[in-house]
């Protein structure tokens, strides 16, 4: 699962990281960046199939074309790679409407002692921003309203992230980024491009409770928790 993120970047690091530029409007209304707590519902600058030259913001947790109500996105922040071929909706997803996600890191809770839960924050070593596979979609409500947004798709964690969760996000290798977003490529092509980041690229990093309030958005939630007994002795 990821149900936390950050991208604590300015949009002109973004444009200039992936090549791609942000609509003036969208950043006057949005204005979405940075954001060091990214959560569900909240909005999004991600890169899509159509048009991988500008950014389009977009809500995190997809709400399907067939929905009924909107509400239905907040259980559909993530979408298991297990599980993309088995229903015609996410099949259709994966040959048409695969996105990047652009972070710069995520959160992820390790569970001690059966109620306490520790906050880290994961990055990798050799990308500032780096970029998750997604999907979107758009979805009308009966005013006739466009809502656009989209899922982090996620995989059977690496290593490293097997200490705190037994999920991760599906990160993209740089040379598969492009790729991602092609056309050309088929459903099953898209799929050979998922497969754990390396525990050896990336490195998690103890925060302290600030994080845990969705609210809480700011560089303090950054900084990294001061050791103590049960901190040093989390993965023994």
């Amino acid at each position: 699962m990821c149900g936390r993120a950050s991208l604590t970047k300015q949009e002109k690091e973004l444009e200039q990281r992936f090549n791609a530029s942000f609509y003036t409007e969208d950043i006057l209304r949005y204005n979405p960046l940075p954001n060091f707590n990214l959560a569900p519902t909240q909005t999004h600058p991600i890169l899509i199939m159509e048009n991988g030259k500008h950014f389009q913001l977009m809500k995190w947790g997809l709400i399907p074309s067939w929905a009924k109500d909107e509400k239905i996105g907040s259980k559909m922040i993530n979408a298991r790679v297990e599980g993309l071929l088995e229903k015609s909706f996410f099949k259709t997803a994966l040959q048409s409407r695969r996105c990047l996600v652009p972070l710069d890191g995520f959160y992820e809770w390790k569970t001690i002692q059966a109620k306490t839960k520790i906050p880290f924050r994961i990055q990798t070593t050799n990308q500032e921003i780096f970029s998750v596979a997604g999907l979107y979609d758009l979805w009308k409500n009966n005013k006739g309203e466009v809502i656009y947004s989209f899922t982090i798709i996620t995989l059977p964690a690496n290593e490293m992230m097997k200490k705190i969760h037994d999920r991760m996000p599906a990160i993209l290798d740089p040379d598969a980024e492009l790729l991602w977003i092609d056309h050309s490529l088929s459903m099953n092509q898209s799929l050979e491009l998922l497969s754990p980041y390396p525990s050896e690229l990336m490195h998690m990093t103890e925060l302290s409770p600030l994080v845990n309030k969705v609210s809480a958005n700011g560089p303090e939630l950054l900084v990294p928790a001061k050791r103590t007994s049960t901190s040093n002795t989390l993965f023994d």
